[in-house]
């Protein structure tokens, strides 16, 4: 899991373009929106679309997309659980 979660920060760096944010630098259990990366609703369309397009995941109710997007451990535990690819 720890290699996921890893693989995981990276990805959402370079999507999300963060400059000067290494993954040491994200807490695997600060919220990804507001007070924790501080990531919004933009942001939340390019994850949807990083899971979808590196893991086979659809989201089928981008309301669920909160929940899921709650930290990068939550992230990468429902990543391991529905991944297709």
């Amino acid at each position: 899991m720890e290699e996921m979660i890893l693989k995981l920060k990276q990805e959402i760096i370079e999507v999300l373009n963060l400059e000067d944010v290494q993954p040491s630098d994200i807490d695997n259990d600060a919220p990804l929106f507001g007070e924790g990366l501080g990531l919004d609703s933009i942001d939340a369309l390019e994850l949807i679309v990083l899971m979808e397009k590196n893991y086979g995941i659809k989201l089928q109710d981008p309301a669920k997309g909160k929940e899921i997007f709650k930290s990068v451990n939550v992230m990468a535990d429902y990543i391991q659980k529905n991944r297709t690819k």
